[in-house]
């Protein structure tokens, strides 16, 4: 009997016949504004229309395209079971060819008045809130004012004093001003709803969630509430016509229902765009399957919530406690997640590709309530008050349906997220498996980058859905802003065990550098994360360890084959260990170049190190505090520490050997006893007295590092106080100068 050829069907006779070829894709087309009932590219349809089209097709896969421009959304495009792909074909939702469709929930300010003082007053139209205002393309921020001590404004459970000193007693209407407060990893904000003398109070439930009134807020070792030790005083009081001083600055006045807004230079606000997020989610897929997004802009979307008595009781990463009850929960699980511009939730082999998320006021795609098999990919993110995607949810133990399996986050540009929520991150998973987050470029962030995991050190993070995830050759560079002041976090930062987890291939630069604290990691096992390899990564110019899990019940993790300008302490916890790993580097060999060009979603360049000329000079210092030598300040290692005793004139310094053109020094602090107010001179001699001395003072704490750049021939570099006190140490590098 012949057998019949690749391709081909049997007739019932028998005999061979070619398979008949695919159905061509159905197109239908949406526009703008469109009207029509066809849905052709003649008469277009709109969005809604098109999506209803589309779910009378059957048999071949289907196309709807979007044509260019603006699609204001009034509320959100609603994908469900029924916009799925059937019988193995898939629905995709796309850009016409060559069309930049944008689906944005932003509304449009006209009618603007100018005032003598400079200012430019618009009517704002029922039912919206202005938290984000743009003005041509460009975020303009809310008005704020300066920081205020906790010695002023000292929090409790009910409120806060420093109405006084502040001014906030004599403001016109503080009832349309917030508190911004940033607690190490945490990020606050609650309106205020009353002022009586000195004291202030503010919307509950914000500030109940976020002071320690209710057993909600965290584990129970926690100590970020805004009433705890840790709280160090109020970022800034923003949105009051008080606090209106600066260029680009906007308020909102609730009770007039107007936005007055200070131009920058060369605005013109007769005939600039000005743009507030009115919708909040722009695209909503629920319980669909085989469906792709591809090539669509998402613009202006809002999130409500901050505005509300709600507020902002932020938790990690994004996250927030919510509601006036609840269950008391430590592990977290009944966070709330923010509003995201496109939400996919249910949903299987649903994939998002080459899309843009810009000027966003909350996150860009969350993946949740058991999706499966999906993916964010190739896509763009900027310019985000939250952070760019969310994959997962906080129950370490869902039901099978509601577990996230086997998603995907990869080749995508993250810049510029967490503008207003400081606390958000660019990437997050909760209790994900099988999860992908590979090939992704981050850069400026204020708090950390990628973040898997969730549950810190409570008994559900340690058997959970957890499970082989991969975090692989992501680019990440300027994350952990010092300006932010986010503490405890990382480039790469996990939490719960993960067995068959691993982190292998990534680039990461510049993690909380210039920080004053030393608690700013590149990868960081955090709590319970176990049985995690962390291996063949490039980690340069961290604010504190290159790889960190302080906790001694994280166990089973593996570094391996990475490279770093630093060292850091073996691994805790049982059964972890750290083998083969290049340390203490100053400059990054071949292979450690070629893995950080290959991260990232497209290829570029390492930053090379500067070589440290320090490294093999004598150090030396006026005295010491125990068994803190000088050298602990050129051995490579940020984390060890060297310090004088509290002396007048203290110093610390380094001979080179020999004179050398000396480019740029270093000085990285010991961060529990941060020198500050010093000189570093630059010189040929020993005692300092060459005509050709050079010195720069820098007054006020060194960071991790204060970077000073000299051109000067030096074979002595001195660090020392001007007034008195001690100099405290952790890390001191000489670079020669450019050639």
């Amino acid at each position: 009997m012949a057998v019949a050829a690749v391709g081909a069907v049997i007739a019932p006779q028998g005999t061979a016949q070619a398979a008949p070829a695919a159905a061509a894709a159905k197109v239908v087309h949406a526009a703008p504004h469109g009207s029509g009932k066809s849905c052709t590219a003649a008469r277009p349809c709109s969005p809604q229309a098109a999506r209803d089209a589309a779910r009378t097709i059957g048999g071949r896969d289907v196309r709807v395209e979007l044509s260019g421009g603006t699609y204001e959304l009034s509320e959100p495009l609603a994908l469900g079971a029924a916009d799925s792909g059937r019988d193995g074909h898939t629905v995709t939702w796309t850009a016409a060819p060559g069309a930049h469709p944008v689906l944005s929930g932003g509304r449009t300010l006209t009618g603007w008045d100018k005032s003598a003082d400079g200012t430019w007053t618009a009517k704002v139209p029922e039912a919206i809130t202005p938290r984000q205002l743009f003005v041509d393309g460009e975020r303009a921020r809310r008005a704020r004012g300066a920081a205020c001590a906790a010695s002023t404004c000292d929090a409790t459970k009910t409120g806060m004093t420093g109405a006084t000193a502040t001014g906030i007693a004599k403001w016109r209407r503080p009832a349309d001003a917030e508190a911004v407060i940033k607690v190490r990893w945490r990020d606050y904000h609650c309106r205020i709803t009353g002022v009586e003398g000195d004291n202030l109070t503010f919307a509950r439930p914000c500030w109940t969630n976020s002071a320690s009134g209710t057993d909600r807020t965290g584990p129970a070792w926690d100590s970020t509430t805004v009433d705890s030790a840790r709280y160090s005083g109020v970022a800034f009081f923003e949105n009051a016509r008080e606090l209106l001083d600066q260029s680009g600055e906007f308020v909102w006045d609730a009770e007039n229902r107007t936005v007055t807004y200070l131009p920058r230079k060369g605005e013109d606000m007769r005939r600039a765009r000005v743009l507030t997020p009115a919708t909040e989610h722009l695209m909503v897929i629920d319980g669909a399957h085989d469906l792709r997004v591809q090539g669509i802009g998402f613009a202006h979307a809002a999130y409500g919530q901050p505005s509300t008595d709600e507020g902002y009781a932020g938790t990690q990463a994004g996250l927030t406690l919510t509601g006036a009850t609840g269950p008391v929960d430590h592990a977290g699980r009944h966070y709330t997640k923010p509003s995201a511009a496109l939400t996919v939730r249910g949903g299987r082999h649903v994939t998002v590709t080459g899309a843009e998320f810009t000027h966003l006021g909350g996150a860009g795609v969350i993946l949740e309530a058991g999706t499966k098999d999906s993916s964010v990919t190739r896509s763009r993110f900027t310019d985000l008050s939250s952070g760019a995607v969310y994959v997962g949810d906080t129950e370490p133990k869902p039901h099978a349906e509601l577990a996230g399996e086997r998603n995907t986050v990869a080749y995508n540009t993250i810049r510029r997220t967490g503008v207003e929520y400081t606390d958000a991150v660019g990437i997050w998973a909760g209790y994900e498996a099988g999860l992908s987050v590979d090939h992704n470029t981050l850069d400026d962030l204020p708090y950390s980058g990628i973040s898997v995991g969730w549950g810190w050190n409570q008994p559900e993070a340690q058997k959970s859905a957890l499970r082989d995830n991969r975090i692989t050759a992501n680019r990440i560079t300027n994350v952990m802003r010092v300006e932010h002041t986010q503490h405890d976090g990382g480039a790469i930062y996990t939490q719960g065990a993960q067995p068959g987890t691993v982190v292998s291939g990534n680039y990461i630069n510049r993690s909380a550098y210039g920080n004053t604290e030393r608690d700013g990691n590149g990868i960081y096992l955090d709590e319970q994360s176990s049985y995690i390899r962390v291996e063949g990564n490039v980690i340069t110019r961290v604010g504190y360890k290159w790889v960190s899990n302080w906790a001694d019940y994280g166990i089973q993790n593996h570094a391996t084959g990475n490279w770093t300008d630093t060292d850091t302490p073996a691994l805790t916890g049982a059964g972890s260990t750290m083998r083969d790993n290049h340390t203490k580097l100053d400059r990054l060999p071949a292979d450690a170049l070629a893995v950080a060009a290959h991260a990232g979603a497209r290829p570029a360049p390492a930053e090379q190190l500067r070589p440290d000329l320090a490294r093999s000079g004598t150090a030396s210092q006026s005295s010491a505090d125990g068994a803190a030598p000088a050298a602990n300040a050129t051995d490579g290692d940020t984390s060890t520490d060297t310090r004088t005793l509290s002396e007048p004139g203290a110093w610390w310094q380094v001979d080179l050997g020999e004179a050398r053109h000396v480019g740029q020094v270093e000085v990285w602090n010991n961060a529990s006893m941060t020198t500050a107010d010093f000189d570093v001179q630059l010189a040929r001699s020993v005692d300092f007295s060459d005509a050709t001395t050079t010195t720069v003072h820098v007054t006020g704490r060194a960071l991790r590092p204060t970077l000073l750049d000299t051109d000067a021939e030096a074979r002595y570099i001195r660090i020392k106080l001007t007034g008195t006190g001690r100099v405290a140490l952790a890390h001191v590098l000489v670079h020669p100068a450019r050639t």
